[in-house]
């Protein structure tokens, strides 16, 4: 369940080449360990982070950037289980660069993107790889507005120097290029503290370099099959300084000023442009401020910059092309302790649909008839996600009250908590499909809501005992149409009430039918998908195992 605005493109123009040194098996392999390692360093490298802006998330927008790329890669793998490592590469800089995160993360999808655009055609995977590796450093050092020594970009610098050398030598492998390149970075790393005042004045290396050493030494590990390299926190044999991090910005006069004398203020957009709109930008957005990096290329564009005035650097991107995923920062802005990006929590009513969420990314809680979770369970998946923010999904009217309690509770652990008012579980599975963890918290929260609503929902299920209904008066064993939770069908057989209950949800117009089988329900749910095939050819139907309780047929349309 992707956001189909992004969907992957097969054969992305940046996949100019063919020949890559490397499988797609062992390509996710790779980046899958990437991230782990990301993702384990995240608190020593956001330790490091005293430059530009000592906010402290060095680590964590590296890690951001690099779970987007793979969340693309993947998806594009998905798509075609026979691609190969050209166009999962592609994928992998196409989604660095939609979902990279803070001035660090920003570079690192530049040297990604430049890398896959000029690997070479295989026919001398050495050279390829060094000569790649040397236009990333380049084309990174291009795309900053006012390049600085002692910085990630001196770091991926001595790695392609190093990778150049190493390639050049009879008999070179790709083995060799890696090995030269994550030791050469290591000891530029090194060295950065001499080459910039704020990390030597701080006692610590580059925060955005660290990282790239961290990924490096992934690379050497998988090339050698050696353990990764266990280097010194700082790369001088030192711990990491118990910096102060995340503290909130004291009070000062001018509210567009940070503290330290420069902008209070991180921009970042998307743009669709050209390239010519792009460059007139870049000399618009430089004066405005500090930290300036544009990337990107073929009309599509990453643009991140620390400024005093956000309207104006947004102004510019209206006037290059269209911007669009607009974020605006404070610098210094406190997050919770410990805590990372966005999660999605949702109730569940069965196995098939607690797996169905699991596979679009959110954290299931399991329910049953008479057994729904309470806001102690809500509230202790929340907490366990280690999110900072998090969309809660309760899909049963029922558990709204408890969702909203656990909202509450979360408050009090300083995550952001929203219910969006999902009744039913297909309303859920709507919303989920629209998420997207790059959007602004509010946007995300708005775009699944409005999902929620326009998914009309239904259900059948069998009476288990006399009752009286919207419908009439049921007796045990009768069968029973819901729609919206009203009873609005009484029967005497399945697939005639399910057929019922697919017109009413039609009659109100619709593109997709999602149909849920329960427990016993999957014959139903195939009579159902064959009989709108028959008679709704221009709906499209999809069919999923739930596994839920006593309701053997659940229905979406939107």
């Amino acid at each position: 369940m992707r956001h189909q605005s992004e969907a992957y493109d097969a054969r992305p123009a940046t996949a100019r080449h063919s020949g890559v040194p490397v499988d797609a098996a062992a390509l996710v392999r790779f980046v899958d360990a990437a991230v782990a390692a990301l993702d384990a360093a995240r608190d020593e490298v956001d330790a490091l982070n005293v430059y530009p802006v000592p906010d402290g998330d060095t680590g964590t927008n590296l890690l951001l950037t690099a779970q987007a790329a793979r969340e693309e890669m993947a998806a594009a793998l998905a798509q075609c289980p026979a691609a190969d490592a050209r166009r999962a590469l592609a994928a992998l800089a196409r989604g660095a660069l939609l979902g990279a995160c803070g001035n660090s993360g920003v570079i690192a999808a530049q040297l990604v993107g430049a890398l896959v655009a000029h690997l070479g055609d295989g026919t001398d995977p050495a050279r390829d790889l060094a000569r790649a590796l040397g236009r990333a450093a380049r084309d990174a050092y291009a795309a900053v507005g006012e390049p600085v020594e002692g910085t990630i970009l001196t770091v991926a610098r001595a790695a392609a120097d190093a990778a150049r050398h190493a390639a050049a030598q009879p008999a070179a492998r790709p083995r060799d290029v890696v090995v030269a390149a994550a030791d050469a970075a290591a000891a530029a790393l090194a060295q950065t503290p001499d080459q910039l005042a704020v990390l030597r004045d701080a006692g610590v290396v580059d925060a955005g370099g660290r990282g790239l050493c961290v990924v490096l030494d992934v690379a050497r590990a998988q090339v050698t099959g050696e353990p990764v390299p266990e280097r010194p926190a700082t790369a001088r044999g030192e711990a990491v300084p118990d910096l102060v991090r995340n503290a909130a910005a004291p009070a000062h006069d001018d509210p567009h000023r940070h503290p330290r004398g420069g902008p209070s203020y991180e921009v970042m957009y998307l743009l669709d442009a050209d390239d010519a709109a792009v460059s007139v930008l870049r000399r618009r957005l430089a004066p405005l401020g500090e930290s300036l990096v544009v990337v990107g290329g073929e009309r599509l564009w990453n643009v991140h910059v620390h400024v005093s005035d956000p309207g104006a650097a947004i102004e510019a991107g209206i006037e290059a092309g269209r911007p669009r995923r607009i974020r605006v920062t404070a610098l210094g802005e406190v997050r919770p302790a410990g805590r990372l990006g966005r999660a999605v929590v949702a109730v569940t009513a069965g196995d098939g649909l607690a797996a169905l969420f699991r596979e679009a990314g959110a954290r299931a809680v399991p329910a049953r008839p008479g057994r729904r979770p309470d806001a102690d369970r809500l509230l202790a998946e929340i907490l366990e996600s280690g999110a900072a923010e998090v969309v809660l999904l309760p899909n049963d009217r029922s558990v709204l009250s408890a969702a909203e309690a656990a909202a509450a509770a979360a408050a009090e652990h300083d995550v952001r908590v929203v219910v969006v008012p999902t009744n039913a579980q297909v309303q859920g599975l709507a919303a989920l499909a629209v998420h997207d963890p790059h959007r602004w918290f509010e946007d995300d929260v708005v775009e699944m809501t409005a999902a929620a609503r326009h998914a009309r929902s239904g259900a059948v299920t069998v009476a288990t005992r006399r009752a009286i209904t919207t419908a009439g008066t049921c007796e045990p064993g009768d069968v029973l149409g819901v729609i919206e939770g009203d009873f609005v069908v009484i029967g005497d057989d399945l697939f005639a009430v399910a057929r019922d209950v697919l017109e009413r949800l039609l009659g109100g117009g619709g593109e997709l039918v999602t149909v849920v089988s329960g427990a016993g329900g999957a014959e139903l749910a195939e009579r159902c998908a064959a009989y709108l095939t028959g008679e709704h050819p221009m709906v499209d139907v999809a069919v999923y195992e739930g596994g839920q309780d006593r309701y053997p047929l659940l229905v979406g349309v939107e």
